[in-house]
C-alpha cells in the first residue's frame, strides 16, 4: 500500500447501495481512487500532414484549428464532476492541471487551466515518445528509409527507432508519473495534457494490456480519456478517446 493513502477512506455521503455508472469497478470497501483525465493536445501543422511529432524538439505549436480544439477540450473538462448535467458527475471536479513539456501540450493545458481557474505545472514524465531519426517524417517517408521498422514499432511495443524510444520505454516513465499522482493523494481529479502515444501507454497499462497492443488504442486530437487508479493497484478505464471536437 502506498504511503499516505488510506484505501478504507470513504467518500462524503458514500452509500454502498448507490447505483454506480455502467462498467465501474465494484469497491465494497468504499476506497477512493485518483481520477486522471488524460487530454490529448489539439492539432498542429504536423498532425494535419500525418508527420510523426515527438519530444525530440519543443514544437510545433497548435494550428488555428488546434487552438479552437483546445478551447473545446477545456469546456468539456470544465463540465467534469458537475452534477447530472455535466460529464462523469460521480468523480470529483479537477483540482490540478499538468502538461507535458512540449509547446502544443502547454498551449492546450493553458486553455484548460484558464477555464478551470487553475495553474498549469509541467512534468517531463508525460512527454511524448522520442521518435529520433523519424521526427517530422510521415509514415511513407519512414517506410521508404527504414522498410518494415515502423510496423515493428507499432506491433511489438519493444522495437526502438533509431535514436528514439519504444512504446515500452515510454510506458515505463509515464506509469511512474501516474503512480506519483496516486502517491500525491486519492479522492481527487487531476488533468494531464499530453500526447497520443503517451496516453495510449497509460490506458494500456491501466487495463493490463501488453505493450504490443497499445498502438491499437485510438486517441483523437483534443479527446479525453479518463482513468481511475486506486492505491492498492486496482484501476478502471472509464472512457477512452471521448471526442470534444
Amino acid at each position: 500500500m502506498m504511503a499516505g493513502a488510506d484505501p478504507t477512506e470513504r467518500a462524503p455521503g458514500y452509500d454502498t447501495h448507490v447505483r454506480r455508472p455502467p462498467g465501474s469497478v465494484s469497491r465494497f470497501d468504499g476506497a477512493l481512487p485518483l481520477t486522471a483525465v488524460l487530454v490529448r493536445h489539439g492539432v498542429t501543422p504536423m498532425t494535419e500532414t500525418g508527420a510523426y511529432s515527438g519530444s525530440d524538439v519543443p514544437g510545433p505549436a497548435l494550428s488555428t484549428r488546434g487552438r479552437a480544439q483546445a478551447a473545446q477540450a477545456a469546456d468539456a473538462v470544465f463540465r467534469i464532476g458537475r452534477d447530472k448535467r455535466g460529464l462523469w458527475p460521480d468523480v470529483p471536479r479537477p483540482t490540478a492541471v499538468i502538461a507535458s513539456p512540449m509547446v502544443r501540450t502547454q498551449e492546450t493545458a493553458s486553455a484548460v487551466g484558464r477555464r478551470l481557474g487553475l495553474p498549469v505545472t509541467v512534468e517531463d514524465q508525460f512527454a511524448e515518445c522520442r521518435f529520433g531519426d523519424w521526427e517530422g517524417l510521415t509514415a511513407a517517408q519512414i517506410e521508404a528509409a527504414w522498410p518494415g521498422e515502423l510496423d515493428l514499432w507499432h506491433s511489438t511495443g519493444t522495437f526502438v527507432p533509431p535514436r528514439g524510444e519504444s512504446y515500452a520505454q515510454v510506458g515505463s516513465r509515464v506509469w511512474d508519473g501516474m503512480q506519483a499522482l496516486v502517491d500525491g493523494g486519492v479522492g481527487r481529479t487531476v488533468v494531464v495534457v499530453g500526447h497520443a502515444a503517451q496516453i495510449r501507454t497509460a490506458v494500456g497499462q491501466a487495463m493490463g494490456a501488453p505493450a504490443s497492443h497499445w498502438s491499437r488504442i485510438r486517441v483523437p486530437p483534443a479527446s479525453l480519456s479518463v482513468l481511475r487508479l486506486w492505491a492498492d493497484g486496482a484501476g478502471e478505464i472509464t472512457t477512452v478517446g471521448f471526442p470534444t471536437d
